[in-house]
C-alpha cells in the first residue's frame, strides 16, 4: 500500500455532512451539531479535500481532491473520489470496501467497532458520539461556529477534529493527526434525509478485480 493511498484512505473514513435545522443559524456549534445528529438519518452531497503538511516549518498544501458522498446512519456510506483519480469507499454496515479503479483492486475490512473513535463516526456512526468524543465549543472563525471533538481513546489516528457549522450545517472539518498533518474538508450541495435504501450500499466487486480480505 503506497503512502498516498494510506493517507487518502485514512482521511476517507470520514466523511461529509447534512442539513440540520435552519432555525439554529445563530446557535453555538455544539447545539447545532447535536440537532444535526438527532435530525439527520441520511444525506448526500459533494466534498473537496486538501492535505496540509509541515515541510521544514513551511506549510505545504496538496491539490484538492473532489468527489461525492452519501450515507445512511449508522455505518452505511459511499464516499467516492472523482478527481484527481478515482477511488471508491463503501460500507454496508458490516464491511468496508475500498476500490482502486486504476489498480482494479478491492480491499475488504470488517467494519466492527472501527467507526467508534474515528472521524467517520461523526457522520456515519450512532447517535452516541459523546461516548467516544469530548465535545466543546471553540468560537467563530471564517463565518462558521466551530466545535472541537477530541477522541477519548488513545489509539486513534487523529488527535483532534474540528467541525465548522453554518446554519446548522457541518460545512467543514479539520482533522489533525499525530504526525502534524491537517486534512481540510469542505462540503456542498447537501440533501438531508433523501430516501436511500439499504440495497444501495451493497458492494459488488467490478468484474476482474482482485479482492483482498483483511
Amino acid at each position: 500500500m503506497t503512502k498516498a493511498f494510506r493517507s487518502k484512505h485514512t482521511v476517507s473514513l470520514l466523511v461529509a455532512a447534512a442539513l440540520a435545522l435552519p432555525a439554529l443559524a445563530q446557535a453555538a456549534a455544539l447545539d447545532q451539531f447535536r440537532s444535526f445528529v438527532a435530525g439527520t438519518k441520511t444525506a448526500r452531497g459533494e466534498f473537496s479535500q486538501r492535505l496540509v503538511k509541515n515541510d521544514n516549518g513551511n506549510a505545504r498544501v496538496s491539490n484538492a481532491s473532489t468527489g461525492t458522498f452519501e450515507f445512511s446512519r449508522p455505518g452505511k456510506f459511499i464516499w467516492i473520489y472523482k478527481k484527481p483519480y478515482e477511488q471508491h469507499l463503501q460500507a454496508d454496515g458490516e464491511k468496508l470496501y475500498i476500490y482502486d479503479k486504476d489498480l482494479n483492486q478491492v480491499t475488504v475490512r470488517k467494519l466492527g467497532n472501527a467507526l467508534g473513535s474515528s472521524p467517520a463516526a461523526i457522520l456515519f456512526g450512532s447517535n452516541d458520539l459523546e461516548k467516544n468524543f469530548t465535545l466543546k465549543d471553540v468560537g467563530e472563525r471564517d463565518g462558521m461556529e466551530w466545535l472541537q471533538a477530541t477522541p477519548k481513546a488513545k489509539d486513534t489516528t487523529f488527535e483532534q477534529i474540528g467541525i465548522g457549522l453554518r446554519d446548522g450545517v457541518p460545512a467543514a472539518m479539520e482533522l489533525r493527526d499525530s504526525f502534524g498533518q491537517v486534512s481540510l474538508l469542505s462540503f456542498t450541495k447537501f440533501e438531508r434525509n433523501p430516501a436511500l435504501p439499504d440495497s444501495q450500499f451493497r458492494f459488488t466487486p467490478p468484474k476482474g478485480a482482485d479482492v483482498f480480505e483483511q
